[in-house]
């Protein structure tokens, strides 16, 4: 079956770094769109070249909307289902529709040059997100590969990781890999001065800081908040409750300081929230919080529930913190997915109350919890107990 789109890795190293397949693909196509630096890379071929307009997502989505079934060849650099535009066409098209003939990724080459064993490095993009998503990605002793934006990441890097008390990390900057001009400059990132260099390149970092674990119950002085913060033990138990897994969406109603939302996408970076907050001043603290943790860019911030439910993605996971009601219990029970899981934590014997009724309705698990923590009493300690916590668990058949 002829595919509808043929999309052809290329590397630094041009035509000549293709294979044979993928230099007979392009050198039969009736028409070849990439950017221009790609398209630069090719030789003169009888295909008609078009280069990306901008921007080029709408460009993209003409060419994928496009009624006609003329075969059309796509050129991208290295593998283009490594944070490619291959992944965005087989979706969009369907995998029995699009053929793919990749080349080496630059992860690959990148690691090839430094020597490190790829199955071991974390990969961070900052060609589609804000550079401080690799906030989320520190901890010492771990490797990372930053895919740059263009030739300002470098610096955007060295720049975050000294904030973030990871100074003393090296970095590697490896320019037009596998390309006659290939280059690789070495530093650490609290002295890092280089001028900007290639804007195709990927920054090696060897993270040098403090340990920062995934696991939920980060300390809360991690995070500005007013007083409405679930506290560092309870936040533990309620993430554990929820359980996120691959690609789920969770709904945190009264988000607060948006802690739990942002340990629950730091435990599973494929997750998305939305976070509902009836206060505007809570909500630019919860955007702020996500950013210094690295996870913004997966979080939406609504208002009030339950009106700003109203055309919200169905969630596959509910928390509910604050604004604990009946009718925001109906609307979120609703909107569930089935199979979904509900968490509910009420603190007051009102919410207690309703917390309750809703556990004899729909089952699950009901728990108390009471913390307390050991503080001074004058010359000696004692144990301080917090607010005890009634948490309901569900999951929605």
């Amino acid at each position: 079956m002829t595919p509808r789109f043929v999309v052809v890795g290329i590397g630094a190293d041009g035509w000549d770094g293709l294979g044979a397949r993928a230099q007979d693909e392009l050198a039969g196509a009736r028409v070849i769109l990439g950017s221009a630096r790609q398209l630069d890379l090719l030789p003169p071929l009888s295909a008609e070249v078009r280069r990306w307009r901008s921007p080029m997502s709408a460009h993209l989505r003409t060419v994928l909307d496009d009624p006609s079934d003329d075969t059309v060849h796509i050129v991208a650099s290295g593998d283009p289902m490594f944070h490619g535009i291959g992944t965005t066409v087989v979706r969009a098209a369907g995998i029995d529709r699009v053929r793919v003939i990749p080349a080496v990724s630059s992860a690959s080459l990148a690691c090839a040059r430094l020597g490190w064993d790829l199955t071991g490095v974390e990969i961070v993009s900052t060609v589609t997100h804000d550079v401080d998503s690799v906030v989320d990605a520190l901890s010492d002793g771990r490797d990372l590969l930053v895919l740059s934006r263009d030739h300002t990441t470098p610096d955007d890097v060295a720049h975050l990781l000294t904030a973030n008390g990871f100074g003393w990390s090296s970095m590697t900057v490896l320019e037009q890999l596998g390309g006659d001009r290939e280059r690789i400059v070495r530093g650490v990132a609290r002295t890092w001065r280089q001028p900007a260099g290639d804007p195709l390149n990927v920054v090696a970092v060897s993270c040098v800081g403090p340990r920062r674990s995934r696991v939920p119950g980060r300390p809360d002085d991690d995070y500005r908040h007013d007083g409405q913060i679930t506290k560092q033990p309870i936040r533990s138990l309620t993430v554990s409750a929820l359980a996120p897994t691959c690609r789920q969406l969770l709904w945190d109603i009264g988000s607060g300081s948006g802690s739990v939302a942002i340990e629950w996408l730091r435990a599973e970076p494929t997750g998305r929230v939305v976070a509902f907050e009836r206060d505007a001043t809570r909500s630019d603290v919860i955007v702020e919080n996500a950013r210094r943790h690295g996870v913004h860019d997966r979080l939406t911030v609504r208002g009030a529930a339950p009106d700003a439910c109203a055309g919200a993605p169905d969630p596959d996971s509910v928390f509910v913190g604050g604004g604990l009601d009946t009718s925001v219990l109906d609307v979120a029970w609703d909107a569930l997915v089935p199979g979904g899981r509900l968490v509910a934590n009420a603190v007051t014997v009102e919410n207690q109350t309703i917390v309750a009724q809703w556990h004899a309705r729909h089952g699950g698990s009901l728990r108390r919890f009471s913390i307390e923590t050991a503080g001074p009493l004058g010359s000696m300690t004692t144990w301080r107990p917090s607010l005890p916590i009634v948490q309901w668990v569900v999951d929605k058949p």
